[in-house]
């Protein structure tokens, strides 16, 4: 996906198929258990520099980053406008007639009339109602078979007709369901959102992305705090040494520039401008860090619908 023009790596922005809109290469995510910290940790991320956050349903703590948001953009004098906002639809309503009610609640819950960006979190319908981790007897999943990705896909492009967010796309699909709601679709997805950094680069569907419009937005970029990981990864720390960044700036850095767009979770005030104060990398050292031939996938939500990264029971 190619960015428009920008001054530097911190407010690159990638147009998006559908409208006008542009999202900010540069994302804050808002999975923090502690609702307090959620709270402090969205206010300094928006005074830090961050204007593109990621929400959903399911972290259960829109409200929180609801008040996060606007005691930074009351500390900054920003515009609602001028920030740019993603939550996503959880798994147990998936149902075309639950989708509505349910963006409905994430903007009260956030204090927004409008949504920039809303997510379907996974392809995987689990039993609608109000239980977000329905269960059996035994403790599996209980899914819904009664209802298909592409009919929630219709849903979702109601709500665009109807102003209520002005971008759709996927989160924690494979090629498969990506493609199967890419052909069916009126609107096409804006965003695919997917775990993606050097050990697991998603290659073929940032191909596939890049391709067809799409912009690839990469969870996890950091590694998700693996020990040892991308963090200690020998590559990575001789870079850093030589362009004078610390790792975490470096494999940003690196996502936004093979053209995707990113989110990192800081929930302290330095560590939000330390990963928001990124910058261009060599082209050698974006072709080093490619060449990385480790692999590993932290999270199997893409095949299962279960989120490995939130507790159980939350």
């Amino acid at each position: 996906m190619k960015l428009n023009d920008a001054v530097d790596l911190q407010h690159a922005r990638i147009p998006l198929n559908h409208g006008d809109g542009q999202i900010p290469a540069l994302g804050c995510g808002t999975l923090i258990p502690d609702r307090n910290e959620t709270r402090s940790g969205t206010q300094v991320a928006v005074e830090a520099g961050f204007r593109h956050f990621d929400c959903a349903e399911r972290y259960q703590n829109e409200r929180e980053v609801g008040e996060g948001l606007r005691a930074g953009m009351a500390a900054k004098n920003l515009s609602r406008q001028e920030l740019f906002i993603t939550t996503k639809l959880w798994n147990s309503n998936h149902r075309p007639e639950r989708v509505q009610p349910a963006c409905e609640a994430s903007m009260k819950r956030l204090g927004l009339d409008y949504i920039d960006l809303y997510l379907i979190h996974t392809p995987f319908a689990f039993k609608p109602g109000d239980d977000q981790d329905p269960r059996d007897e035994k403790g599996n999943v209980i899914y819904d078979k009664g209802v298909t990705l592409v009919e929630t896909w219709g849903g979702m492009e109601q709500l665009v007709d109807q102003g209520k967010c002005r971008a759709i796309g996927l989160s924690d699909c494979v090629m498969e369901d990506l493609v199967r709601v890419f052909e069916s679709a009126r609107i096409k997805p804006s965003i695919l959102q997917v775990e993606s950094h050097p050990y697991h680069p998603q290659t073929e569907l940032l191909e596939f992305c890049n391709d067809k419009g799409i912009v690839l937005l990469a969870f996890a970029p950091l590694g998700h705090g693996m020990k040892p990981g991308l963090l200690e990864d020998p590559i990575v720390s001789e870079i850093a040494r030589r362009v004078n960044q610390t790792p975490a700036q470096v494999l940003l850095a690196w996502a936004v520039q093979r053209g995707t767009a990113v989110i990192t979770t800081p929930r302290t005030a330095a560590r939000a401008k330390e990963n928001f104060n990124i910058s261009a990398l060599p082209e050698d050292a974006v072709e080093a860090i490619n060449h990385i031939e480790t692999r590993q996938k932290l999270n199997t939500v893409d095949t299962t619908g279960v989120p490995g990264f939130i507790p159980r029971g939350r």
